[in-house]
């Protein structure tokens, strides 16, 4: 039988990691299957902004619109989160999203009662706020709205060009220094991005949605994430080239990430995409965190150890040095305002919204 196209990350539907049940699949009849349809469902969230201490992250607060992403990177971290919601961390991680509908009210009431420090919010800390189903639901531009009314800081990172959609408010936010956007870039190759990144935008079109972000006045780095020793590693310095001749301002570097269930996931993908390469690809992984295949402390699990991921991150620096990709602007914190119709609301002890 002739192997179909398969247009995602993974036809793998692994079991999570507190999923009773382990599921295997008939070869001969996945084969006849079409690629799953994306099936959308509602969450009524009743918090949208999360908070972490993570000394590694440059983020304190972080808003994640959709759970679960149509991208289907296959190295995702945010794979695991779906085995919460006891769902597969494969094949249901890019085609069962969740959509907070709810999001743009949730972050209205969370900055109405916000005291103290402003801090910058992370839009889009694990999936892609900017995936598909986004272009119908128009979450992300609604929440950028609420931004603009409380001049509350914004950072962005994404893989999708559908982000210059929402240049109009992207360039309101950047007149007043509230937002800085990141494009994620992770190879020039369009034949290893179309098997690892199957359905994010081209290499081509996040080269241009850098440009016009930049030609717009909002500035915007280049994140090189992650790093897949082997496999894409020799691209970095080109990366970062073509990202500055775009108009990039910065630049960010992440090394391959593989907790819990994303590892063997990520490996059946080497195996079936690249096989002459899995053995040179997991070995080095491995050098690069104490011999397993993930090491989750915080000082290592982005930039991993030893010889090589040394040798890695010191190319990285050399490079943003080079290209003057060493931008570090700080966001307005000053300008924060809770909008006289809350702030009235609050006086009287009303509800600030009902519905939620």
């Amino acid at each position: 039988m002739e192997q179909r196209k398969f247009n995602r990350g993974t036809e793998s539907k692994i079991s999570g990691r507190f999923d009773s049940i382990t599921r295997e699949r008939d070869p001969e009849y996945w084969e006849e299957l079409p690629s799953p349809k994306t099936i959308l469902f509602e969450e009524h969230a009743k918090t949208i902004v999360s908070e972490n201490d993570c000394p590694d992250l440059y983020f304190t607060r972080s808003i994640n619109p959709y759970r679960g992403c149509e991208h289907g990177c296959i190295y995702c971290y945010a794979r695991p989160n779906h085995a919460y919601v006891d769902l597969s961390p494969g094949i249901d991680f890019e085609t069962k999203i969740f959509a907070k509908r709810n999001a743009p009210e949730l972050l209205r009431k969370y900055l109405s009662k916000q005291k103290g420090e402003v801090r910058t919010i992370q839009l889009a800390g694990a999936t892609d706020a900017y995936q598909p189903t986004e272009r119908k639901l128009e979450i992300t531009r609604e929440l950028l709205k609420v931004f603009i009314e409380f001049r509350q800081p914004v950072t962005l990172t994404t893989k999708s060009y559908l982000i210059t959609r929402d240049l109009d408010l992207l360039e309101t936010l950047a007149s007043q220094n509230l937002t800085k956007v990141f494009i994620s870039l992770t190879t020039l190759d369009s034949e290893l991005w179309k098997k690892m990144e199957p359905r994010t935008a081209s290499p081509e079109r996040r080269l241009d949605s850098i440009r016009k972000l930049s030609d717009a006045g909002v500035p915007t780095g280049v994140l090189a994430a992650p790093m897949i020793p082997g496999l894409n590693d020799n691209e970095l310095e080109t990366i970062l080239q073509a990202a500055k001749e775009s108009g990039a301002r910065s630049a960010g570097m992440v090394f391959l990430r593989l907790p819990f269930e994303v590892a063997p996931l990520f490996l059946d993908w080497l195996e079936k995409n690249y096989p002459l390469k899995k053995e040179k690809v997991e070995n080095l992984i491995r050098q690069a965190r104490g011999g397993k295949l993930y090491d989750s402390d915080y000082s290592s699990r982005m930039i991993g150890t030893g010889p090589y991921a040394e040798m890695l991150w010191k190319r990285f620096q050399i490079s943003r040095k080079r290209l003057e990709l060493n931008d570090s602007m700080s966001l307005n914190k000053e300008l924060f305002r809770i909008p006289e119709i809350y702030r009235l609301r609050l006086t009287k002890g009303e509800n600030l919204f009902p519905g939620l």
